[in-house]
């Protein structure tokens, strides 16, 4: 790969016209502002991120304000990132410095903004549900499942991963007649895929770009065309499994940092863990600092703050700059494997071994004592009874569409996920199902839920 070619502004379903060019906005602004001004998008201050969504006066994370903090990381690390891959090659032609000193921040903070955008209703247990009712199967249903869908459709299913539906999400028509989803820059569109692979390579841990899967069945070609335009190289010769863009990482490092920390903020205004607990745990990260980042000047800075959020909020502020600041030397240190596509773990864990132990701490605190307290598993155990029981009574009526019940049932789908109701099109009328619920908020899950199951009758409005 080279980081020329990395940088195509062509867009998905538009690519025999000619690129638009605007003075003001140009076309990596333009996905972040098509992005943020999605419905697609909006629906995320509704998804719950870990915690679920709280009464009026207090506040935690959605998935669109995780979104949103995600992207203000990653554009710094662009502009970081950008900045010191310029000033290496000066060299190169009027394009690449452009892009990188100017326009790969729009990218990285486009990324971040849609790197949770497939991810179904009730966190990360929405995922586990719909494998599960998938892998839950019997009868008529599971026989039909087996027999009308390749193996690689059936995984689709069986493994559903967020990453894969937000590439779906951003690339899919639906049942629009223009082409092309979003219509985002390919550069964009394939920085957000994290696992390069389908779902039948996917899911193997050997590898990185196989951890999961990045694209449905339905979208391998689209996928197979970005890469050859990019220069992405396919890393097996009879399996879809491709290299990660470079991008990627500056993504997945937005990622990684924020939730780290942000739960922990979230923890804290829920009074599940004590200031006393952050301080702690953050403050060892600036024991080998100097100047205005010495642990002794960021503790006294820390306790001349009277409010105990504000207080959090500096720490979170001083350690996510911090952060950066580390994962954007390892990425110009891993330059060459990056653009190989051999680095095989994610930027921050290259960090330095003392730092990696405070990581792995922060991480196994946050197991013990955020991701399973009584709150979040209660919400956990809700999405598994709400979208099983969705997709029970939808995946029923794809199965059965000629029947009463079934006819009502999907009037209620909306138009923009087209059931056909034929027996060689299962794969992707049960993939508009999916698309259907995994779009949905959490309020608005519960509703149809209730509804469609007598559990609350329904009122004309």
């Amino acid at each position: 790969m080279n980081w020329q070619q990395l940088t195509s502004s062509k867009r998905s379903g538009s690519e025999n016209k000619t690129a638009y060019t605007d003075a003001v906005r140009t076309s990596f602004v333009r996905d972040y502002d098509r992005l943020i001004f999605s419905s697609a998008f909006r629906r995320l201050q509704n998804k719950t991120q870990v915690f679920p969504l709280p009464g009026p006066g207090v506040f935690v994370h959605n998935r669109l304000t995780h979104s949103l903090e995600v992207a203000s990381v990653g554009r710094s690390l662009g502009k970081a990132v950008g900045d010191a891959l310029a000033q290496k090659y000066p060299l190169e032609n009027d394009y690449f410095h452009e892009f990188y000193k100017y326009e790969l921040p729009s990218v990285i903070a486009a990324g971040c903004l849609a790197h949770d955008i497939g991810n179904p209703p009730f966190g990360h247990s929405g995922e586990e549900a719909i494998r599960t009712f998938f892998r839950d199967l019997t009868g008529t249903e599971k026989a039909q499942f087996s027999e009308l869908l390749s193996e690689n459709q059936q995984r689709d299913f069986l493994f559903f991963e967020g990453n894969a539906n937000a590439f779906r999400t951003l690339t899919h028509s639906f049942n629009e007649k223009s082409a092309g989803g979003f219509r985002l820059t390919y550069a964009t569109l394939a920085s957000i895929v994290k696992y390069p692979s389908d779902s039948l390579s996917g899911f193997n841990k050997e590898q990185l770009v196989t951890k999961k899967s990045g694209f449905f069945d339905s979208e391998i070609e689209t996928y197979k065309h970005i890469a050859k335009e990019l220069g992405i190289p396919r890393l097996h010769e009879s399996k879809n499994i491709f290299a990660r863009h470079p991008f990627v990482y500056l993504v997945e490092a937005a990622d990684d940092i924020c939730y780290r920390i942000i739960d922990f903020e979230d923890a804290h205004r829920l009074n599940i863990i004590s200031i006393d607990t952050i301080k702690e745990l953050f403050l060892q990260f600036f024991d080998n600092e100097t100047g205005y980042d010495a642990r002794e000047r960021v503790a006294q800075v820390f306790n001349d703050i009277n409010d105990n959020n504000q207080r959090v909020q500096f720490l979170r502020a001083k350690l996510i700059n911090l952060l950066i600041n580390r994962v954007t030397n390892v990425f110009m240190e891993k330059e060459e494997e990056l653009l190989q596509g051999t680095l095989q773990k994610s930027l921050i864990d290259y960090l330095p071994e003392s730092e990696l132990q405070l990581i792995k701490t922060i991480d196994e605190f946050s197991i013990e004592h955020i991701y399973n307290h009584r709150s979040v598993v209660e919400i956990e155990i809700a999405g598994y009874n709400v979208i099983g029981g969705l997709l029970k009574e939808f995946f029923a009526a794809v199965i059965s569409p000629k029947s009463t019940k079934s006819k009502k049932l999907l009037q209620l789908i909306s138009q923009q996920f087209v059931i056909t109701g034929e027996r060689d099109r299962l794969y992707n009328d049960m993939q508009s199902v999916v698309d259907f619920i995994a779009g949905m908020t959490d309020l608005f899950a519960v509703d149809v839920y209730r509804k469609i199951t007598g559990i609350e009758f329904p009122q004309i409005r």
